[in-house]
């Protein structure tokens, strides 16, 4: 990366600092070593080991990088309920290096309390425009809010030809076997054999998402998807609107904002009570030890935190990628001092 785009870079980092600190948002620094971490089935992690100095009596120490700050933001909140944010360096192993990834990445994830997953996009919202404000560029006119606002229910309907609400709003054995005729239809034919229904159809809704549905949004403004179905597992709020039954379990109050079509961030109406938070650890525990490549130390104990926990809603948004929009580059490579 040349002398320029680091100014560039750092100059976006800036804006942002100065967009939440005039907020009154808490600028807040956590580890990057955990001694655990959230058990999320769909992320691998990086493992390392603390080695205790020559002589010493302890014994050496697993850890691991964290994926996200949520692990450490969440138990803040827990103590102190206020609105905060960070910028930090996050890691993510088993995934492909290129245009779009890189194993270690920049993380923008923050949190207002009191607010909903709604809040948090039009907070988002004003962050763009003070960025399109702040550092313009020949660009800037395409990245300015409003965001074009789309339901998973309406996306799917639109570009991939049915009723999300319809397929998979029945018993588990009918959900999956409308989501398969809907899956062959678009020509995609996922081995399912030995697999359970209600996870056949969260391969099935990712399968159809990410070949149909995912290229087809508009390119020419960012796009919010909101209102992403109960069963794919996640710490956000169930929804409440009317009319949004999916698999029996509902919408959950989530949406992602993409940008070119690629996924910049991600947003939660964050889940509070303590039995569902320890109901998704130990599920998600459970995919973890069979499935991932990388095992973690889980904390029985984190859930917790959540008894008493406020309201809120938090955002993560990968930096790299936002450098990548708005500095007009082709993939994060052109964004990153030194990739991986």
């Amino acid at each position: 990366m040349d002398l320029q785009l680091l100014q560039e870079r750092a100059r976006i980092v800036r804006e942002i600092r100065n967009f939440f600190d005039s907020r009154r948002y808490l600028a807040v620094d956590t580890p990057l070593l955990a001694p655990d971490l959230i058990p999320e089935s769909c992320l691998e992690v990086f493992e390392t080991v603390w080695l205790p100095p020559a002589g010493s009596r302890k014994e050496p120490e697993q850890r691991w990088l964290i994926p996200s700050p949520e692990i450490w933001m969440k138990k803040l909140i827990a103590r102190h309920r206020v609105n905060m944010y960070q910028i930090c360096k996050c890691f993510r192993n088993a995934e492909s290096r290129g245009h779009l990834h890189n194993p270690e990445f920049t993380m923008l994830e923050y949190y207002t309390m009191d607010a909903g997953y709604l809040d948090s996009l039009v907070l988002t919202e004003e962050l763009f425009t003070h960025l399109a404000d702040s550092v313009p560029s020949e660009v800037t006119a395409s990245l300015r809010p409003p965001f074009l606002r789309i339901t998973m229910e309406e996306a799917f309907r639109q570009w991939a030809g049915f009723s999300l609400t319809e397929a998979a709003g029945k018993s588990a054995q009918e959900a999956r076997i409308a989501m398969e005729k809907e899956a062959g239809r678009l020509g995609l034919e996922p081995r399912l054999e030995n697999v359970e229904d209600s996870a056949a159809i969260i391969i099935l809704y990712d399968l159809i998402f990410i070949h149909t549905v995912e290229p087809s949004l508009p390119k020419d403004k960012p796009v919010v998807l909101f209102d992403y179905p109960a069963f794919i597992p996640c710490l956000a709020l169930a929804g409440t609107k009317p009319g949004g039954a999916v698999l029996q379990g509902g919408t959950k109050e989530r949406w992602e904002l993409y940008i070119n079509g690629i996924e910049l961030a991600n947003c939660y109406s964050e889940e509070t009570d303590p039995g569902e938070v320890r109901d998704f650890f130990e599920k998600e525990s459970s995919e973890k030890e069979l499935r991932a490549l990388v095992k973690h130390r889980v904390d029985g104990n984190y859930w917790k935190n959540f008894a008493g926990f406020p309201p809120c809603s938090g955002v993560a948004l990968g930096l790299d990628r936002l450098f990548m929009c708005f500095l007009n580059k082709s993939g994060i490579e052109n964004v990153l001092a030194f990739p991986f």
